[in-house]
């Protein structure tokens, strides 16, 4: 049974590309995706194995705390199980092109909602002055913004090629405020981020986010040049699907007591295991494919507890 439990936040500094193979559609290496919202993920044993490698770079492969948190290595996998569990990474915030303002942050009343739901699981305070923010919905072809928006125009915001109609709220301000507050990184050099969701964050229709998410994706085009003739090797040009830049996920995490037989000081209760990963994995990491081309980096924010620190 969990013991302890706690929520990560993950924003996307570079394309990301959590592989899921060979697509049968026109993209050859999609990205992974729930199957019954198509909304991107990032799924739980792919998220584990990176910060099971982020740790191990820092304490070492054989490390007894790495082993106790995520487990032994495959030909001892019988022994024990690992105290740590993070669930899936899902999407929260979508950057989408914007006729104003360059881009703004897109979520939806479903997205606000599940993302409720698993924040009250990992025990986050979502109070902001004392007062719980609540998911919004908009109707129709309505867009929700907070007050004072940067990115509409004579009464519409236009994302792409489509223009929704605009209602400025106060609680998408006040959902905006929560964000910028817990799940963005609190360095200086994320000041601007840090501002933009306050007045770039767009609550849209449920389908219109869906649509979004599947269709605004970054698709690259790579290929493999044959050394000779420096022209494309015969079979190697494929394309790539790539979560943008500055897209947030998160991803609730939870931990058991340690499993293992007589674990080390430092990670004997669940606690401690959490706090083992939180000091152990960077704040920086790569994520994904196509490591030695720069994609892949994404930036980790620890969610603060209620009453509690980042």
């Amino acid at each position: 049974m969990f013991k302890s439990k706690g929520m990560l936040f993950i924003y996307t500094e570079t394309p990301v590309h959590p592989g899921t193979g060979a697509g049968l559609g026109t993209v050859d290496l999609p990205i992974q995706r729930e199957r019954h919202t198509d909304y991107p993920i990032v799924q739980a044993g792919s998220l584990k194995g990176v910060l099971r490698a982020a740790a191990e770079t820092k304490e070492g492969r054989n490390s007894p705390k790495v082993l106790t948190a995520f487990g032994p290595e495959t030909t001892q996998a019988s022994d024990y199980a690992g105290a740590f569990s993070p669930g899936d990474a899902k999407i929260l915030l979508f950057p989408v092109r914007s006729l104003i303002g360059v881009f703004a942050w897109v979520t939806s009343h479903h997205i606000l909602s599940r993302f409720r739901r698993d924040a009250k699981a990992a025990g986050l305070d979502l109070k902001v002055d004392g007062q719980e923010w609540q998911p919004v919905k908009p109707s129709g072809n309505e867009a929700l913004v907070p007050t004072e928006p940067e990115v509409v125009a004579d009464g519409k915001v236009v994302l792409e090629e489509f223009s929704f109609e605009v209602d400025e709220k106060d609680e998408v301000k006040t959902i905006a405020r929560w964000l910028a507050q817990s799940a963005f990184p609190n360095e200086p050099e994320y000041d601007y981020w840090r501002q933009k969701v306050l007045t770039s964050l767009v609550v849209l229709p449920e389908d219109a986010f869906r649509d979004f998410v599947r269709h605004a994706t970054e698709v690259m085009t790579r290929i493999r040049l044959d050394r000779e003739t420096k022209t494309v090797a015969g079979g190697a040009l494929w394309t790539e699907e790539h979560l943008p830049t500055d897209a947030l996920l998160y991803a609730p995490v939870f931990a058991t007591d340690p499993r293992r037989p007589n674990p080390p000081e430092g990670v004997k209760t669940a606690e401690e295991i959490l706090a083992f990963v939180r000091e152990a994995v960077p704040a920086r990491i790569q994520m994904g494919g196509d490591e030695t081309v720069g994609r892949g980096i994404v930036r980790l924010v620890w969610a603060p507890k209620e009453g509690g620190e980042r």
